[in-house]
């Protein structure tokens, strides 16, 4: 069983990432909810962007790339760091598990914490994710970055509530947006009025379908009733709730039904939810179409909001992730030549024709080869000896200069200057001695 990092003994160790700048981190809401990451997780159009962004930073090939000096780039294959970010970051997960907690962690807690395991040589050998709300991020009197995590007994079943204090050397932390580079801040904690209003919205549409919000109706009777309590009971049994809607009322001696309908405060609570959902998705910057409200998407623009999706959402998440990686898992000697990269060409590409099209110019003047249009289009390589790699280019491109003297007329020329060819000259001097 892995014991990371050395214990430090703390009579009342804190359990938070900044201390007293993360005053607001919880509590309630405007609106009365109890806002947190994991009560946002409930509200339907949280969990989607949540699942959206991670699931997309998670499928994306991520690799770790060499460069060669003279421009070009290969994948570093034999290096130990290759296999944990593409293939398995430790025994329990893999890759797309681990980027996927990661991004979840730092969608609601806005940092990633994770562990690094090393050798005697110092060479990274495992990488595992840490609990962004056990971790305490701070400074000492001097200056000197420290962390502090609190291990709980859910992490192992032979693990004790301690506080450690793992060296920056053995953390990879990567924070979201904040304040003062040091931590990130959490969009829950900062949206969290949003978000109350979402949960009281949703709330309040369970208590109405569930006959709480506001009575459906009122039974009249030309008498007195003698027992009101055993009436209203036997209605709502019968009629109450939403497993019963539809069913034939038969009133006897004299009662009458009045139903009283919504009224417009009640209704808006359907326009307050639809709002919700594009308020949320702002927060997180993912297009609506995607966690499914198609209210304003269209045919012909869910192909720009896709590629917008990867430029404006993605790409800065992407490179955030990249530099935290070759900031934390390289040496000062390897970052002159290595660097980790995660790759979009996929869905950059956009429809098919388009493609094509790019391709033909790509082969026609030169830049792509064959073989370079199958690899991005996930196709088996053709042979060198059948031109695969062969870069080529129209051959009715010339230089401007060249153009007259491939007609036999120098630049600047007319036809009739045109220097006569030799058979020409010959006949017009057989035409002269013929007069």
């Amino acid at each position: 069983m892995r014991r990371p990092f050395r214990r430090k003994a703390r009579a009342d160790p804190k359990n938070a990432l900044a201390g007293n700048s993360y005053r607001f981190y919880a509590g309630y809401s405007n609106s009365g909810q109890a806002v947190n990451e994991h009560s946002a997780m409930q509200i339907t159009a949280v969990y989607a962007c949540v699942r959206v962004l991670s699931e997309a930073v998670a499928s994306l090939p991520l690799h770790l790339y060499q460069d060669k000096g003279d421009g070009s780039k290969q994948k570093a294959r034999n290096h130990l760091l290759y296999f944990l970010l593409h293939d398995e970051p430790n025994p329990e997960m893999t890759s797309f598990i681990f980027r996927e907690t990661m991004m979840t962690h730092l969608l609601l807690w806005g940092n990633f914490f994770c562990q690094i395991l090393r050798n005697g040589r110092g060479e990274v050998i495992g990488l595992y994710p840490l609990m962004p709300n056990r971790m305490r991020v701070d400074r000492e009197e001097h200056g000197k970055l420290y962390y502090e995590y609190m291990h709980q007994s859910d992490e192992a079943g032979t693990m004790k509530n301690e506080t450690v204090r793992p060296t920056p050397y053995d953390v990879m932390h990567i924070p979201g947006l904040g304040f003062d580079g040091l931590i990130g801040y959490s969009p829950i904690a900062i949206a969290k009025n949003a978000l109350g209003t979402s949960m009281a919205t949703d709330e309040y549409a369970s208590k109405f379908f569930a006959n709480g919000a506001a009575p459906s109706g009122v039974l009249e009777y030309p008498g007195v009733v003698k027992d009101p309590e055993k009436l209203r009971e036997s209605w709502n049994s019968t009629f109450g709730g939403s497993r019963n809607s539809g069913k034939v009322a038969v009133l006897e001696e004299g009662l009458k039904y009045t139903p009283i309908s919504i009224n417009p405060q009640d209704s808006q609570f359907l326009e307050t939810r639809k709002f919700q959902v594009d308020e949320i998705a702002r927060i997180f910057r993912v297009p609506p179409h995607m966690i499914g409200d198609l209210e304003h998407a269209t045919f012909s623009n869910i192909e720009e909001q896709g590629l917008e999706f990867v430029m404006y959402v993605l790409q800065p998440w992407l490179v955030r992730i990249e530099s935290g990686m070759n900031r934390s898992l390289l040496t000062q000697e390897e970052k002159k030549e290595y660097f980790f990269n995660f790759r979009v060409d996929g869905l950059m590409r956009g429809n098919y024709q388009s493609r094509m099209q790019g391709y033909a110019t790509g082969i026609n003047n030169g830049f792509m080869s064959p073989n370079d249009i199958r690899k991005l289009e996930n196709m088996d390589l053709i042979p060198d000896e059948d031109g695969g790699n062969v870069y080529m280019v129209n051959g009715t491109m010339m230089k401007l200069s060249q153009i007259g003297a491939s007609y036999g007329i120098g630049v600047g020329q007319s036809e009739k200057e045109k220097p006569p060819d030799k058979e020409s000259a010959d006949n017009q001097e057989r035409g002269r001695r013929r007069k």
